[in-house]
């Protein structure tokens, strides 16, 4: 990498107007101001080792140690693991092992998308392994940076997933896997992240599973929930469907770059587990569209069945007040009479009259006759 390149980027970094500006990744995603993680140790080198034909031959206290030994050795191998450096110390790597800006740019400000880019001799490799954890039923993602150069492997981990150091302690235990270079240890990364897929998948099944039953069982709170699971399973998909194609462009070009036979067989074995687990996110993705849709529809039959109960029981109620109103509508006709007829005025012909009270009360059994036979023609009554 040129001077100008590392001045370049070193600028950038710091957030100084430089090449670009500032990272349009880092300026748009949220988690940049701080995840709330840790701040991890000024350099953070995991393992550090350099090979010969499939064996541990050296372990360089150093960057430095390391870029020197692996030098000075021959038919040597650097793997070299970080786990979440600072700026400075990729930096100091790039320099040293020849990494182009673009991807040592990502490398750092991380939040990629999973890809796979060569720059000249060198591979940089996005992977974005995941891992269920049981007790917040949720899915952790996370993001594995690789490159991958004739006599190197450069792993920049930005999670707790994958566990790289089993990957190396089973490439130590197999020297003849481990023996045909940097191809290989690309392969055992690609097959730990496809492995660690398949906890993700069960627990996702079993989310579905759970969520089935609390549909059916009309428990609140379930919509909710079945967002919160289509919004994993759609990142779960972007994690996975990419790998599909890297895959297949690795078993493609595996006989120009001279990746063994035997090795692309490991290689197409990783790719039918990526398409098993790619198959089934998919299917997670459609099943949950289906629940949502049923989960509408009871929940809109639930709506109306309680319109319907209202709408019955204020159909209920008007009957009572139509027949409320129609008895008081009755009754206030005799109140009405016998009122007028109370007032005691002495120039009241009819107090006077022999046939006053046999017509007052003859009126109101009239007047009363006359409105139930009206109200009850009505269905009022």
């Amino acid at each position: 990498m040129t001077d100008r390149r590392v001045r370049g980027l070193r600028s950038l970094m710091r957030g100084r107007p430089g090449v670009g500006g500032e990272s349009p990744e880092r300026s748009m995603d949220p988690r940049s101001a701080g995840d709330g993680l840790p701040v991890p140790p000024r350099s953070r080198v995991i393992d550090n080792a350099i090979y010969v034909n499939g064996h541990r031959a050296a372990t360089p206290e150093s960057l430095p140690d390391a870029f020197e030994c692996l030098k000075n050795t021959l038919d040597g191998m650097a793997w070299i693991g970080f786990y979440r450096p600072e700026d400075s110390v990729i930096l100091d790597v790039a320099e040293k092992f020849d990494l182009h800006e673009l991807a040592v740019e990502d490398a750092i400000v991380a939040h990629q998308r999973p890809k796979a880019d060569r720059y000249g001799d060198t591979l940089f490799v996005v992977l974005r392994p995941a891992r269920y954890l049981d007790e917040a039923e949720e899915v952790d993602f996370g993001e594995l940076h690789v490159f991958v150069g004739r006599n190197f492997v450069i792993t920049v981990r930005h999670s707790e997933a994958p566990d790289l150091s089993q990957v190396r302690r089973r490439m130590q235990h197999d020297p003849d896997l481990l023996g045909q270079g940097p191809q290989a240890v690309l392969y055992a990364i690609l097959d730990a992240v496809v492995d660690g897929y398949a906890p993700v998948v069960a627990g996702l099944q079993n989310d579905i599973d759970e969520i089935e039953v609390q549909v059916f069982g009309n428990e609140p709170g379930v919509s909710r929930r079945i967002y919160e699971l289509s919004r994993e399973v759609i990142e779960f998909q972007r994690a996975t469907q990419p790998l599909l194609g890297m895959i297949e462009g690795f078993i493609a070009g595996a006989a120009k770059y001279g990746v063994d036979e035997e090795l692309q067989r490991y290689l197409r074995d990783v790719a039918d587990h990526a398409i098993t687990v790619a198959e089934r996110v998919s299917g997670f993705r459609q099943m949950l569209h289906d629940i949502l849709v049923v989960n509408s529809t009871m929940v809109a039959q639930a709506q109306n069945e309680h319109m319907t109960r209202l709408t019955e029981a204020s159909n209920a109620q008007n009957e009572e007040v139509k027949k409320i109103s129609a008895w008081a509508a009755i009754l206030f006709a005799p109140t009405l009479v016998g009122t007028i007829y109370g007032m005691n005025f002495d120039v009241m012909p009819e107090i006077h009259w022999t046939w006053g009270y046999p017509f007052a009360v003859l009126l109101m059994a009239g007047v009363c006759l006359t409105l139930y036979l009206v109200f009850k023609r009505r269905d009022w009554l």
